[in-house]
Formats: C-alpha cells, structure tokens, sequence
C-alpha cells in the first residue's frame, strides 16, 4: 500500500479522479434539483436526464475506447478536461439567456468526454503500478469514488441552494480546469501505438476478442442484467425521498451520503479480503445481496432503516466492483484495453439506458413498487451468468489466463 502512496503517476491519476468525480456530482444535483422545480417534480423529465447522461456513452465508448488505445493517454485525459470546461462556458453564456433546457447539454458533453478519458486512465493505472498492487490501486480508486457518493451531493446541494445554477456551473468549470493542470504533471510518456489498420478494424478486434472469450461473454451478460436492473431504478431514488418517505427533495443528499459510506467501507474490506476469497462465490452472494437490498428500500417506509438498507447493499455492490473491475485490469492485454473496455461498457449503458428510458413511464402507469420489483428479478437473472465466469486468485499473471482460455476456444 505504501508503494502505490509514492508512485506520483497513481496518485495525480487519483486525484484528476477525484476532481472530475466531485464535479459530476455538483453537476448531477445541481441539474436534479433544477429540473425538479422547473418540471415540478415530472418523473419523465427526471428520467430524461439519466437518458441522455448515458445515451452517449452507448454510442461513443465504442469509438473512444479504440481511440484511447491508439493516443497518447495523458494528452486524451488533458484534453478531455479541457473540451468539459469549454462545453461549460458554453452554457453558462446560453443559460444566463433564460433557456434553461441547455442544462442537458452538460450532462451530454460531459457523458461523451468521459468515453475518452476513462481508457486512457485506466492504461496509466495498468502501465505504471506494478500487476501485485493493481488490485489495491483498484480498492482506492473505488473508494475514492465513493467517498465523493458522500461529499458529492453534499457539495452540490448546498451549492445549489445557497448560491443557485450559475454558481454549480462556475464550480464545475474550475474543477475541470484544475484536474487539467493537475494532468500535465504526469510523467512524460510518448507512447503511442502505431498501426497501420483502420479505426473500424481495431474495433472489431475488441469485438473479436470478446467474443472468443467464454469469461469475457458471460460477463457481458451479467453487465446487461445489472445495467437494465440499475437502469429502471436510478431515476427514481429522489421518489423514494418524495413519495415513500414524504421528505424534502433535498434530503436525497443523505440517501447518496449512506450508500457513499457503504462503499467507502465496502471497497476497504474488499481490497483486503477480495484476492483471499472465491471469486465466483462473492459475486453470487454479492448480486444476490444487493437484489435484497434494493427490495428493502422501497419496502422501507422510515428514513432511518432506508438509510441502513442502502449503506449495506454499497458494500455488496463495493465487492462486485471490485472483483469484475479486478478482472478486466488484470486479465487483459494493455493494448487491447480500450477496446475491450469500448465493447463491454456498451452492453452496460445500453441495458441502462433501456431501463432508465422506461423507468418514468412504468412508475406513472403501475407504482414505484413494481418498477422496484421488476429491477430486482432483472438483476437476479444475472446470477446464472455469473455462475460461469473464470476467476483465478493470482493475481501476478494478468493476461496470459485469459489468453489461454481465448486460445482453446479457438480448437
């Protein structure tokens, strides 16, 4: 643990992490709460803004990862941040004009950016942290994530209310712009692969990959339950406040806060005890877990026991992302990293994006309970795939398991 704390490139990665992370919540809340009183409370114009957060990463992750496998990540990563504050410029001058359905641009521009970015952060990981720390880089990662699941809506609520849109707006303009100059002092690195093969041939050779990997298609199955289990929900979480609870909107803040907790600890206790522990098991127990959870909070009619229902299933979902986040550093080539990254989050996103865009229709038509209870059946049909995913508990051999079991599939 003390070697990744010296390793200057994990930790300004780390922390353009942890800005643009805090800059997404500010943005999330901020838009939330803003649609909210312009649409008074419309479940549809709320799902609509997880529509279009994802639509583009369904669209661009394909190309952005083939893409981050060929440029030079730290200039993509700087890039990225730099095209967020422009986009936000942007809409600070077109707001201030009173069109306020501008806001769904943010989200927009700064869903495709992130398509870009993320490889390319990954490949920095993967290049310069040695493969036995490379799970504890992963831990951090996901629990700096999710300390920002605490601070983020915290942040941007008062933000938002103390100081409205414009000051949410300016603020995520100086994060990106700080996370940008945090970038350039990454170490020098001129890598970048050279090919002779087409944008359109790399992808498919992602595909290919993929494709000829039994693990890597089960766990595309498992990413198409979660992503249509989470994608029906999501958009409903400030619901749970409003209708089951009978709380202010803004008391969203501390629902995120306890499922901030939870996966801060949940993410501590997996990277210590995750590389000892079956793999497959504690992904079952931990989809099954969570599937659980998610029923309780709907179920739950007092503030307190939805706060605990969700703080416990962050810990399932901390052991999940964990585990599969593990396995798709540490198993694959680096250069193919992008690509892989660019066919499997697809199938995520889309599956989400489904859910997410069905989310407002079914709640107005039946209840927020049956919308709750479809998710839940979704997500535990991921099981069966999970079941069949090839882990391996040593983790000093990252990609050579998975190109085997590649190979024999080809015989």
């Amino acid at each position: 643990m003390n070697t990744l704390f010296r390793n200057k490139a994990f930790l300004i990665v780390t922390g353009s992490d942890l800005l643009q992370n805090l800059a997404i919540w500010i943005r999330n809340m901020a838009i939330l709460y803003y649609v909210m009183d312009r649409t008074q409370g419309s479940p549809i114009a709320v799902s609509l803004i997880t529509v279009l957060e994802y639509a583009p990463i369904f669209v661009f992750s394909i190309i952005g990862g083939a893409l981050a496998d060929r440029w030079n990540p730290k200039r993509t990563m700087i890039l990225g941040d730099i095209l967020s504050a422009l986009s936000i410029v942007m809409i600070i001058g077109v707001l201030s004009s009173g069109y306020w359905q501008i806001l769904y641009v943010a989200t927009f521009v700064s869903s495709i950016v992130s398509q870009f970015s993320q490889p390319s952060s990954l490949k920095i990981v993967r290049r310069n942290v040695k493969g036995e720390h490379l799970q504890s880089a992963i831990a951090i990662t996901q629990s700096g994530q999710s300390l920002f699941l605490i601070l983020g809506p915290i942040v941007g609520t008062f933000i938002y209310t103390a100081m409205g849109i414009q000051a949410s707006m300016y603020a995520l303009l100086i994060l990106f712009l700080i996370s940008a100059l945090l970038l350039t002092l990454l170490p020098k690195d001129a890598t970048q692969r050279e090919t002779n093969t087409s944008l359109l041939a790399d992808i498919k050779e992602g595909w290919q990959y993929v494709a000829r990997s039994r693990s890597l298609k089960m766990l595309s199955l498992v990413f198409i339950c979660i992503g249509l289990s989470a994608g029906l929900i999501s958009p409903l979480g400030i619901f749970l406040i409003t209708e089951r609870l009978g709380l202010e909107a803004t008391s969203l803040q501390f629902l995120s806060g306890a499922s901030g907790i939870g996966l801060l600890i949940g993410g501590g206790i997996a990277a210590a005890v995750s590389a000892k522990l079956n793999q497959t098991l504690t992904l079952l127990v931990g989809v099954l877990c969570l599937a659980v959870a998610t029923m309780g909070e709907v179920l739950s009619s007092w503030f307190w026991l939805t706060l605990l229902i969700s703080f416990l299933s962050s810990i399932s979902m901390a052991f999940i992302n964990v585990i599969i986040s593990t396995y798709l550093v540490t198993r694959i080539d680096e250069h193919l990293i992008g690509r892989v990254n660019g066919t499997i989050t697809p199938l995520f996103i889309g599956s989400m994006l489904l859910g997410s865009s069905m989310a407002g229709v079914l709640m107005n038509s039946t209840s927020i309970f049956i919308v709750y209870a479809i998710s839940v059946t979704v997500m535990i049909l991921g099981i069966v795939p999970a079941m069949r995913i090839q882990f391996r508990n040593d983790q000093t051999a990252p990609a050579n398991q998975l190109n085997s079991e590649i190979s024999s599939s080809q015989t």
